[in-house]
């Protein structure tokens, strides 16, 4: 099977993706974190605020501030407990513990570290973990790496004028071990949750912020100490309180991994990994070597994205007079409704709500493109409604430039869209919006190679997180689902002429309280 053939097949065609025969040894699963030994390690403060109001004062940060940042973007911030029965029933059912985090992951497996270029008073500069199970920072490499980093990026950025800089890697087995090939689809999705998570809370810390998905590979994994054959880096996130030239020089000699690789000793660091059997997984491997930059002249920008079609029948939505929202209660009530969901009418105002919330919040700086993300989306949101207070049932796309629904078909498309599950784990007859994220069906390979399909993923990611924090505070509950008929979904779109394709399904509604048990681990 060829990797265009794969990458095919993990969108349209899952099971020829995925190795057969495949079963999950739950007995032998990795930890849902990473832990190295015998390293410095540095703790961080538990007193976490529970309000983080928008606006805050560009200052440099101290340690106990990064503290904070990182546990509202990846900390560990409650324990569930799950029942996986056995097949056949010849054993009792045994418990599962989740540690769940604000950012939603993939059978809550996440498959994503976050490692930090920090350059603070109270702390050595250099290269950490971030350690979500001891909420602290692990010290990997010390120095300034301002230079090395700025020629990894191709000199599009000034490194030197930001704090730290957030590195969102991801670990191949972490969920491998239960997805097969398919968590080479999924990773790129979390690993765009993550960012879009961090992207968040970096504004209610008063950061500003870039994302940089292309870069020398090798040269910034080898600067976090990182196993190619096991984990890799996805995006690069400079954080700053000054003025900062996020476009960086973009001018100087083309540098190339191996030169930049030749001036870092590689780090011999050890982690723990619980699993005693890693099994292979060679397609992902191919994909991520396929997927690879190795010169800074290989980077891209990507043109002007195609418009909405004309001559559809458009529908505006309600203004509303405020985008922001209490991000803390957005977090910590996101809630993942399975059949819980309860069927109510919704009103324009709350579906108006909801999607300018998620699509204004979305904006952000990217290296694909010379203005923000978010005026040339490459991801947008598509939506089959039932029981919307003044818009007929049917399927929309939602254009966030005119914030209105444009018509592509009526009716109610609840049942095909349930008969399009691979599980029956959500009642879609219970759902008024299940809204859908549409993206290119080439993943831009022309211009970004294989690298397109992942950062396409991670696009989707990272609003998804966006949308489901505006969903939250909405007071609705959305769950993200991967395990539907992907032609369906393009076929309700009418979507095969345009060479787009469903990258994502997220059933959104209220929802009615599981009879279950939970603690908060905030402060």
């Amino acid at each position: 099977m060829s990797l265009e053939e794969f990458l095919h097949n993990l969108q349209f065609d899952i099971n020829r993706a995925n190795q057969p025969s495949w079963e999950v040894d739950w007995d032998d699963a990795p930890l849902p974190y990473k832990l190295y030994r015998g390293l410095q390690a540095v703790p961080l403060s538990t007193e976490v605020p529970l309000s983080l109001p928008e606006g805050q004062p560009p200052l440099q940060p101290p340690l106990e501030r990064i503290g904070h940042f990182l546990w509202y973007v990846y900390g560990i911030t409650g324990v569930s407990q799950s029942v996986h029965p056995d097949e056949y029933q010849e054993e009792e059912d045994y418990p599962i513990h989740s540690y769940r985090r604000f950012a939603p992951s993939g059978g809550a497996l996440y498959p994503n570290e976050l490692y930090l270029y920090l350059k603070l008073n109270d702390l050595p500069h250099g290269i950490y973990h971030y350690d979500a199970a001891h909420h602290r920072l692990v010290l990997l490499r010390e120095g300034n790496f301002d230079s090395y980093l700025e020629r990894a990026l191709g000199n599009r950025c000034d490194i030197s004028s930001c704090f730290a800089t957030a590195f969102v890697s991801t670990r191949f087995w972490k969920n491998f071990f239960k997805y097969n090939n398919f968590s080479y689809r999924l990773q790129g999705l979390d690993a765009g949750v993550v960012t879009g998570q961090l992207l968040e809370t970096a504004k209610r810390f008063g950061f500003e912020s870039g994302v940089y998905v292309q870069f020398l590979d090798s040269a910034v994994n080898r600067l976090l100490g990182l196993s190619e054959e096991e984990e890799n880096v996805y995006a690069v996130i400079p954080l700053s309180v000054t003025a900062t030239n996020w476009a960086g020089t973009g001018m100087g000699r083309t540098v190339t991994d191996e030169e930049l690789c030749g001036e870092l000793p590689a780090l011999p660091v050890e982690h723990y990994e619980r699993s005693e059997k890693v099994r292979e997984f060679p397609r992902l491997l191919a994909v991520n070597e396929a997927s690879k930059i190795h010169s800074t002249g290989d980077f891209h920008v990507l043109g002007k994205q195609p418009d909405f079609r004309t001559g559809e029948k458009e529908i505006h939505l309600p203004e509303i007079e405020s985008y922001t929202y209490d991000f803390v209660e957005a977090c910590k009530n996101r809630h993942s409704p399975e059949m819980d969901f309860v069927m109510e009418r919704v009103s324009q105002e709350r579906l108006s709500t909801l999607l300018k919330l998620a699509t204004h919040s979305y904006a952000f700086r990217s290296d694909i493109e010379n203005v923000y993300v978010g005026k040339e989306n490459r991801v947008s949101i598509y939506g089959c409604l039932y029981n919307v207070e003044g818009i007929p049932n049917g399927a929309y796309a939602y254009d966030s430039d005119r914030h209105s629904l444009r018509e592509i078909g009526t009716g109610d498309y609840r049942l095909q869209l349930q008969s399009g599950l691979s599980l029956d784990n959500v009642n879609l007859l219970q759902v008024p919006l299940c809204l859908h994220i549409i993206g290119n069906k080439n993943h831009y390979q022309d211009a970004l190679g294989y690298r397109g399909y992942r950062i396409m993923q991670m696009e989707a990611g990272m609003l998804v997180q966006r949308l489901l924090l505006a969903t939250s505070a909405a007071g609705f509950g959305g769950h993200p689902l991967l395990g539907f008929d992907t032609k369906l979904t393009d076929e309700i779109y009418k979507l095969d002429s345009e060479d787009r394709t469903t990258l994502i399904q997220i059933p959104i509604g209220p929802y009615r309280e599981k009879a279950w048990m939970k603690g908060s681990l905030l402060s």
